[in-house]
Protein backbone atom coordinates (compact mmCIF):
# COMPACT_ATOMS: atom_id res chain seq x y z
CA UNK A 1 0.00 0.00 0.00
CA UNK A 2 2.84 2.42 0.87
CA UNK A 3 4.42 1.65 -2.49
CA UNK A 4 1.28 2.59 -4.41
CA UNK A 5 0.75 5.65 -2.23
CA UNK A 6 4.28 6.77 -3.12
CA UNK A 7 3.60 6.24 -6.81
CA UNK A 8 0.38 8.24 -6.52
CA UNK A 9 2.22 11.10 -4.81
CA UNK A 10 4.80 11.12 -7.61
CA UNK A 11 2.08 11.22 -10.28
CA UNK A 12 0.32 14.12 -8.54
CA UNK A 13 3.54 16.11 -8.11
CA UNK A 14 4.54 15.51 -11.73
CA UNK A 15 1.08 16.54 -12.94
CA UNK A 16 1.21 19.73 -10.93
CA UNK A 17 4.71 20.46 -12.25
CA UNK A 18 3.67 19.87 -15.86
CA UNK A 19 0.61 22.05 -15.36
CA UNK A 20 2.77 24.82 -13.92
CA UNK A 21 5.24 24.56 -16.81
CA UNK A 22 2.41 24.60 -19.35
CA UNK A 23 0.92 27.73 -17.79
CA UNK A 24 4.33 29.34 -17.76
CA UNK A 25 4.88 28.47 -21.43
CA UNK A 26 1.51 29.92 -22.44
CA UNK A 27 2.37 33.13 -20.61
CA UNK A 28 5.80 33.25 -22.19
CA UNK A 29 4.36 32.88 -25.71
CA UNK A 30 3.80 36.65 -25.67
CA UNK A 31 6.75 38.59 -27.05
CA UNK A 32 7.06 42.13 -25.65
CA UNK A 33 7.79 44.65 -28.42
CA UNK A 34 8.69 47.71 -26.35
CA UNK A 35 11.91 48.43 -24.48
CA UNK A 36 13.74 51.60 -23.47
CA UNK A 37 15.84 51.56 -26.66
CA UNK A 38 13.05 50.71 -29.14
CA UNK A 39 15.39 47.93 -30.27
CA UNK A 40 12.70 46.14 -32.28
CA UNK A 41 11.60 49.23 -34.20
CA UNK A 42 12.73 51.57 -36.97
CA UNK A 43 11.13 54.93 -37.70
CA UNK A 44 10.13 57.20 -40.54
CA UNK A 45 9.22 60.89 -40.48
CA UNK A 46 7.74 62.82 -43.40
CA UNK A 47 6.58 66.43 -42.89
CA UNK A 48 5.06 68.94 -40.50
CA UNK A 49 1.89 69.17 -42.54
CA UNK A 50 -0.13 72.40 -42.52
CA UNK A 51 -3.85 73.13 -42.89
CA UNK A 52 -3.52 73.86 -46.61
CA UNK A 53 -2.10 70.40 -47.39
CA UNK A 54 -3.98 68.76 -50.28
CA UNK A 55 -1.81 65.72 -50.97
CA UNK A 56 0.77 67.44 -53.18
CA UNK A 57 4.49 67.36 -52.49
CA UNK A 58 5.27 70.08 -49.91
CA UNK A 59 7.41 72.90 -51.24
CA UNK A 60 9.70 75.50 -49.66
CA UNK A 61 9.43 79.30 -49.84
CA UNK A 62 11.27 79.19 -53.17
CA UNK A 63 8.76 76.70 -54.59
CA UNK A 64 11.26 73.85 -54.67
CA UNK A 65 10.00 70.43 -53.51
CA UNK A 66 10.92 69.53 -49.93
CA UNK A 67 12.35 66.12 -49.21
CA UNK A 68 10.82 64.14 -46.32
CA UNK A 69 12.87 63.83 -43.14
CA UNK A 70 13.29 60.12 -43.84
CA UNK A 71 14.24 56.97 -41.98
CA UNK A 72 15.62 56.79 -38.43
CA UNK A 73 15.99 60.53 -37.92
CA UNK A 74 14.15 61.28 -34.69
CA UNK A 75 13.77 65.01 -35.27
CA UNK A 76 12.14 66.89 -32.35
CA UNK A 77 12.18 63.64 -30.36
CA UNK A 78 8.85 62.62 -31.87
CA UNK A 79 9.33 59.11 -30.46
CA UNK A 80 10.60 58.64 -26.93
CA UNK A 81 10.31 56.07 -24.14
CA UNK A 82 9.26 56.95 -20.61
CA UNK A 83 8.18 54.51 -17.92
CA UNK A 84 5.23 53.67 -15.73
CA UNK A 85 6.72 51.85 -12.76
CA UNK A 86 9.14 49.44 -14.41
CA UNK A 87 7.11 49.23 -17.61
CA UNK A 88 8.32 51.06 -20.75
CA UNK A 89 5.84 53.52 -22.26
CA UNK A 90 6.19 54.85 -25.80
CA UNK A 91 5.40 58.54 -26.14
CA UNK A 92 4.53 59.75 -29.65
CA UNK A 93 4.44 63.55 -29.73
CA UNK A 94 2.60 63.69 -33.08
CA UNK A 95 4.44 66.87 -34.08
CA UNK A 96 5.59 65.38 -37.41
CA UNK A 97 3.68 62.86 -39.52
CA UNK A 98 5.33 59.44 -39.59
CA UNK A 99 5.57 56.20 -37.66
CA UNK A 100 7.68 53.68 -35.90
CA UNK A 101 7.54 50.26 -37.52
CA UNK A 102 8.71 46.80 -36.52
CA UNK A 103 11.96 45.56 -37.97
CA UNK A 104 10.35 42.15 -38.31
CA UNK A 105 7.44 41.14 -40.51
CA UNK A 106 4.57 39.21 -38.92
CA UNK A 107 1.91 36.82 -40.17
CA UNK A 108 -0.77 34.87 -38.26
CA UNK A 109 -0.60 36.62 -34.89
CA UNK A 110 -2.42 38.12 -31.92
CA UNK A 111 -1.28 41.65 -31.06
CA UNK A 112 -2.20 43.43 -27.82
CA UNK A 113 -1.43 46.99 -26.74
CA UNK A 114 -2.76 49.73 -24.50
CA UNK A 115 -3.18 53.32 -25.63
CA UNK A 116 -3.89 56.63 -23.85
CA UNK A 117 -4.14 60.16 -25.20
CA UNK A 118 -1.82 62.99 -24.23
CA UNK A 119 -2.81 66.66 -24.24
CA UNK A 120 -1.16 68.17 -27.33
CA UNK A 121 -2.44 68.50 -30.88
CA UNK A 122 -0.60 69.88 -33.91
CA UNK A 123 -1.39 71.31 -37.33
CA UNK A 124 -3.29 70.41 -39.40
CA UNK A 125 -5.50 68.77 -36.73
CA UNK A 126 -5.62 71.34 -33.91
CA UNK A 127 -9.40 71.64 -34.32
CA UNK A 128 -10.02 67.93 -34.93
CA UNK A 129 -10.18 64.71 -32.92
CA UNK A 130 -6.90 63.23 -31.69
CA UNK A 131 -5.72 60.64 -34.17
CA UNK A 132 -3.25 57.76 -34.53
CA UNK A 133 -3.42 54.16 -35.66
CA UNK A 134 -2.00 50.65 -35.85
CA UNK A 135 -1.11 49.82 -39.44
CA UNK A 136 -0.75 46.11 -40.16
CA UNK A 137 0.43 43.93 -43.07
CA UNK A 138 2.70 46.89 -43.94
CA UNK A 139 4.88 46.37 -47.03
CA UNK A 140 7.21 48.35 -49.28
CA UNK A 141 8.60 51.82 -48.75
CA UNK A 142 7.23 54.50 -46.43
CA UNK A 143 5.54 57.62 -47.78
CA UNK A 144 3.26 56.04 -50.41
CA UNK A 145 -0.02 57.25 -48.86
CA UNK A 146 -1.87 60.59 -49.09
CA UNK A 147 0.09 62.02 -46.13
CA UNK A 148 3.42 60.73 -47.52
CA UNK A 149 4.10 59.12 -44.15
CA UNK A 150 3.31 55.38 -44.18
CA UNK A 151 3.70 52.08 -46.00
CA UNK A 152 0.93 50.37 -47.92
CA UNK A 153 -1.08 48.62 -45.20
CA UNK A 154 -4.41 48.06 -43.46
CA UNK A 155 -5.34 50.45 -40.65
CA UNK A 156 -6.81 49.72 -37.22
CA UNK A 157 -7.87 53.28 -36.46
CA UNK A 158 -6.98 54.91 -33.13
CA UNK A 159 -9.02 58.09 -32.80
CA UNK A 160 -11.07 59.71 -30.07
CA UNK A 161 -14.45 57.97 -30.19
CA UNK A 162 -13.39 55.88 -33.17
CA UNK A 163 -11.19 53.10 -31.80
CA UNK A 164 -11.31 50.22 -34.29
CA UNK A 165 -12.42 52.02 -37.47
CA UNK A 166 -10.82 50.79 -40.71
CA UNK A 167 -8.92 52.84 -43.27
CA UNK A 168 -7.22 51.64 -46.42
CA UNK A 169 -3.64 52.91 -46.71
CA UNK A 170 -2.42 53.46 -50.30
CA UNK A 171 -3.83 50.70 -52.56
CA UNK A 172 -5.04 48.18 -50.00
CA UNK A 173 -8.54 46.69 -49.89
CA UNK A 174 -10.48 44.30 -47.67
CA UNK A 175 -13.99 42.93 -47.08
CA UNK A 176 -15.81 43.95 -43.87
CA UNK A 177 -19.04 42.75 -42.31
CA UNK A 178 -20.82 46.07 -42.65
CA UNK A 179 -23.90 47.99 -43.77
CA UNK A 180 -23.66 49.40 -47.27
CA UNK A 181 -23.06 53.15 -47.49
CA UNK A 182 -25.82 55.41 -48.74
CA UNK A 183 -25.53 59.03 -49.82
CA UNK A 184 -23.40 60.86 -47.27
CA UNK A 185 -23.68 58.04 -44.72
CA UNK A 186 -20.55 56.03 -43.97
CA UNK A 187 -20.16 52.28 -44.09
CA UNK A 188 -20.76 50.94 -40.54
CA UNK A 189 -19.45 47.60 -39.27
CA UNK A 190 -21.94 45.01 -38.02
CA UNK A 191 -21.47 41.33 -37.19
CA UNK A 192 -25.01 40.76 -38.53
CA UNK A 193 -24.21 41.97 -42.07
CA UNK A 194 -22.59 40.17 -45.02
CA UNK A 195 -19.06 41.05 -46.10
CA UNK A 196 -18.76 44.27 -48.10
CA UNK A 197 -15.67 44.96 -50.26
CA UNK A 198 -14.07 48.35 -49.55
CA UNK A 199 -10.89 50.07 -50.69
CA UNK A 200 -8.87 49.93 -53.91
CA UNK A 201 -10.69 48.46 -56.90
CA UNK A 202 -14.04 47.99 -55.13
CA UNK A 203 -16.01 51.10 -55.99
CA UNK A 204 -16.48 51.76 -52.25
CA UNK A 205 -14.43 54.21 -50.20
CA UNK A 206 -11.64 52.80 -48.05
CA UNK A 207 -13.25 53.70 -44.73
CA UNK A 208 -15.58 51.87 -42.35
CA UNK A 209 -16.86 52.94 -38.91
CA UNK A 210 -16.47 50.53 -36.00
CA UNK A 211 -19.68 48.88 -34.81
CA UNK A 212 -19.68 50.67 -31.43
CA UNK A 213 -17.62 52.97 -29.20
CA UNK A 214 -15.76 50.91 -26.57
CA UNK A 215 -13.03 53.44 -25.72
CA UNK A 216 -12.15 53.91 -22.04
CA UNK A 217 -12.98 57.22 -20.29
CA UNK A 218 -10.61 60.16 -20.86
CA UNK A 219 -7.27 59.73 -19.12
CA UNK A 220 -7.55 55.94 -18.88
CA UNK A 221 -5.81 53.24 -20.90
CA UNK A 222 -7.76 51.51 -23.68
CA UNK A 223 -6.73 47.94 -24.54
CA UNK A 224 -6.65 47.11 -28.24
CA UNK A 225 -6.30 43.67 -29.78
CA UNK A 226 -5.61 42.83 -33.41
CA UNK A 227 -5.97 39.19 -34.45
CA UNK A 228 -4.74 38.25 -37.92
CA UNK A 229 -4.98 34.76 -39.38
CA UNK A 230 -4.44 34.14 -43.08
CA UNK A 231 -6.58 36.77 -44.89
CA UNK A 232 -8.81 37.44 -41.88
CA UNK A 233 -8.53 39.99 -39.07
CA UNK A 234 -10.45 41.24 -36.04
CA UNK A 235 -10.41 44.69 -34.45
CA UNK A 236 -11.08 44.35 -30.71
CA UNK A 237 -11.43 47.23 -28.23
CA UNK A 238 -11.52 46.56 -24.48
CA UNK A 239 -12.48 42.95 -25.16
CA UNK A 240 -15.28 43.74 -27.64
CA UNK A 241 -15.05 42.85 -31.34
CA UNK A 242 -15.87 46.05 -33.24
CA UNK A 243 -14.97 44.91 -36.77
CA UNK A 244 -14.71 41.62 -38.68
CA UNK A 245 -12.57 41.66 -41.83
CA UNK A 246 -11.40 39.16 -44.46
CA UNK A 247 -9.88 38.86 -47.92
CA UNK A 248 -7.05 41.30 -47.15
CA UNK A 249 -5.39 42.38 -50.38
CA UNK A 250 -3.82 45.19 -52.37
CA UNK A 251 -3.91 46.28 -55.98
CA UNK A 252 -0.74 46.71 -58.03
CA UNK A 253 -0.68 47.45 -61.77
CA UNK A 254 -4.30 46.36 -62.01
CA UNK A 255 -3.62 43.00 -60.34
CA UNK A 256 -5.11 41.97 -56.99
CA UNK A 257 -2.51 40.50 -54.62
CA UNK A 258 -3.14 38.91 -51.18
CA UNK A 259 -1.90 41.02 -48.25
CA UNK A 260 -1.46 38.78 -45.21
CA UNK A 261 2.04 39.52 -43.93
CA UNK A 262 4.07 42.60 -43.10
CA UNK A 263 5.44 45.00 -40.56
CA UNK A 264 3.41 46.78 -37.88
CA UNK A 265 3.40 50.60 -37.81
CA UNK A 266 2.32 52.91 -34.98
CA UNK A 267 1.38 56.31 -36.36
CA UNK A 268 2.45 59.83 -35.49
CA UNK A 269 -0.51 61.87 -36.75
CA UNK A 270 -0.71 65.34 -35.18
CA UNK A 271 -1.71 64.18 -31.68
CA UNK A 272 0.21 63.25 -28.55
CA UNK A 273 -0.41 59.59 -27.67
CA UNK A 274 1.10 56.95 -25.40
CA UNK A 275 1.46 53.18 -25.91
CA UNK A 276 2.35 50.49 -23.41
CA UNK A 277 2.19 46.71 -22.90
CA UNK A 278 2.71 46.15 -26.64
CA UNK A 279 3.07 42.40 -27.17
CA UNK A 280 2.53 39.78 -29.84
CA UNK A 281 2.26 36.01 -30.14
CA UNK A 282 1.95 33.66 -33.11
CA UNK A 283 -1.26 31.70 -33.71
CA UNK A 284 -1.93 28.63 -35.85
CA UNK A 285 -5.68 29.14 -36.18
CA UNK A 286 -8.32 31.77 -35.60
CA UNK A 287 -9.21 31.46 -31.88
CA UNK A 288 -12.25 29.20 -31.50
CA UNK A 289 -14.29 31.85 -29.68
CA UNK A 290 -14.11 34.03 -32.80
CA UNK A 291 -14.14 31.45 -35.62
CA UNK A 292 -17.93 31.58 -36.02
CA UNK A 293 -17.80 35.29 -36.83
CA UNK A 294 -16.54 34.42 -40.29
Amino acid sequence: MRKWFGVLQTVIVCSLFIGTVSAFQVKEDWEPLLDKDLAKWDMYLSYRHQKDYKGDMPVGEDGAPLEPIGYNKNIANVFSVTSEGKEPVLKVSGEIYGCIFTKQEYENYHLKLKVRWGDKKWEPRTDKLKDSGVLYHSIGESGVDYWRAWMLSQEFQIMEGHMGDYWTIASSAIDVRAYIPEGNMNTVASAKQPFLPIGAGTGNSGFCLRSEDRESPAGEWTELELICYKDKSLHIVNGQVVMILQNSRHVKDGQTIPLTRGRIQLQSEAAEVYFKDVKIKPINQMPKKYASLF
